[in-house]
């Protein structure tokens, strides 16, 4: 659930704002933008309506059909989604957005290895844009190439320094290369321009975990997993679960955990706490 949400997130942050290679009608560009908005309050009878009418007023508009395919792909029509994302790629190969599409859609479908490849030509089109980056270090991470996912997030902190999500990457990815130092110091930077962000905060906390303050990272957890942000919310009380393991409190790991799964059914650091409560060893971070 984090990772959908979080890659929902930059994919409304990509794909609704890319650049245009021919003048568009006025009234098209109106409503693409309108039913960006309507998909990202999750209202996608409205989007479809008024992304359908802009490309009514431009056919070749890419980013009207690239929305379109966000759309199908919300609502579960996958082939709809790729026809939608192939026709904006046909139209224009110079944009990153299909590209960074077509590659959610592989993602979404488990393909790994096609995203990548996807994530890949939209940053060989524009290497700044960092939805595609981002992605990219992620997929890497996840199938443990760890050397691969720091280099992509610490680029990401290069050509895109708005994007949180390259810091704290590069902060997780220095942490499980063993580079706590580094990491500390990239933490720092990523509080010094984000300030009291989620992202930064749950990072601190799991800072105060390794060093042991258990009570205070839990106080930290707490304060996240009380904002409405589900996956940030899923993620602090699973690490709010290792806090309480940390100082012995089984039952209160197990509460923790089990709300956390509730959120999200994957979070494999919930998973683990809950195991861990259950059969009680003692655990260090």
């Amino acid at each position: 659930m984090r990772h959908r949400s979080c890659v929902f997130a930059l994919c409304a942050a990509g794909l609704f704002g890319c650049a245009r290679t021919v003048p568009l009608p006025a009234k098209a560009i109106d409503l693409n933008r309108d039913g960006a908005a309507a998909i990202a309050r999750g209202d996608l009878e409205t989007a479809e309506a008024r992304i359908s009418v802009a490309l009514e007023y431009s056919p070749r508009f890419t980013e009207a059909w690239v929305n379109l395919g966000t759309i199908e792909m919300d609502r579960g029509n996958l082939e709809k989604a790729r026809h939608d994302f192939r026709k904006a790629r046909d139209l224009n190969p110079d944009l990153p957005a299909p590209h960074h599409a077509l590659g959610l859609l592989a993602e979404r479908q488990g393909h790994a290895d096609e995203a990548a490849k996807h994530y890949r030509d939209a940053l060989k089109v524009d290497p700044g844009f960092a939805p595609a980056r981002i992605n990219l270090a992620r997929g890497l991470f996840a199938r443990g190439d760890i050397e691969g996912a720091r280099e992509q997030f610490l680029r990401t902190t290069e050509v895109a320094p708005a994007f949180a999500d390259g810091w704290t990457g590069l902060c997780e990815a220095l942490l499980r290369l063993g580079r706590e130092d580094d990491a500390e110091q990239t933490l720092s930077s990523a509080r010094a321009r984000f300030g009291r962000s989620p992202s930064v905060e749950l990072l601190e906390a799991r800072m105060l975990l390794r060093h042991g303050a258990y009570a205070r990272a839990e106080e930290r957890l707490s304060e996240i997993a009380r904002r409405p942000d589900l996956g940030k919310s899923s993620a602090a009380l699973s690490w709010m679960a290792v806090a309480r393991l940390g100082r012995g409190d089984t039952e209160g790991a197990t509460e923790a955990a089990e709300k956390a799964i509730a959120l999200d059914p994957t979070d494999g650091v919930a998973i683990y706490a809950l195991r861990s409560a259950r059969g009680a060893p003692k655990v260090g971070f």
